[in-house]
């Protein structure tokens, strides 16, 4: 009797083993809806102290395709995908705008950047778009891909889906895993005797100050290969 309860619970542990990894690796990927133009332009040509105002002028973050990671990965570093997006930021909300570079802790020489508009954020870095918030054509949790490959079959590349809800919680953006998970991520603002920086909290465990900066460095506007082995 205790043999067979051994081999059910080991057979349905088993099975719930091989469903994640199906769901991680092998599920269909999620539909690309970033705009094209987005996705084909230059992102490292602008100027990223120059912000848009959030006045409430042009559109909101509703009207504008969800943006995501392609496959496993973008080959280059591509437009804003909130450039034409002007809605006010929520209360709570603080204003993190910008391009960012590791200076000190886990990640030194890491670079993002961050778009806000509304209620929604868009944090693009090292070949992977996260894009929360309302949008005109998908959900609200990011929906894409961690980034590294894990393995390859012929011309396809595999690697983990991700998905996750960024939401304010006095100042500090928290990132729920699939929305309703546990708390992965964190970033906020911290004010050093140098000048601001934002906080990143990594799920590795790991606390990264970035510095702002205007322009992309020349290294990362093609992201590095996040293949294993």
């Amino acid at each position: 009797m205790i043999k067979k309860v051994i081999a059910v619970l080991f057979t349905a542990a088993l099975g719930l083993l091989l469903f994640i990894f199906w769901l991680g690796f092998l599920s269909s990927r999620p539909p690309l809806t970033i705009d094209p133009a987005t996705l084909a332009g230059d992102g490292s040509l602008l100027n990223y102290c120059e912000l848009p105002e959030l006045d409430g002028s042009g559109l909101l973050a509703a009207d504008i395709a969800k943006g995501n990671t392609p496959n496993c990965g973008y080959t280059h570093f591509p437009l804003p995908i909130l450039a034409q997006c002007t809605e006010p930021l929520p209360e709570g909300a603080d204003d993190i705008r910008g391009l960012w570079i590791g200076v000190r802790g886990g990640h030194v020489g890491h670079v993002e950047r961050v778009e806000q508009c509304g209620s929604r954020v868009v944090v693009t870095t090292s070949g992977v778009i996260h894009d929360y918030g309302p949008n005109s054509t998908a959900g609200l949790n990011t929906n894409d891909t961690e980034g590294s490959v894990l393995f390859s079959i012929g011309d396809n590349d595999y690697c983990m889906r991700s998905s996750a809800s960024m939401i304010w919680n006095d100042g500090v953006l928290d990132f729920h895993a699939f929305g309703w998970g546990p708390l992965v991520v964190k970033r906020y603002l911290h004010q050093e005797p140098s000048g601001e920086q934002l906080v990143w909290e990594y799920a590795d465990g790991s606390t990264t100050h970035m510095n702002r900066l205007c322009t992309l460095p020349e290294a990362h506007k093609v992201p590095e290969p996040r293949a294993r082995g």
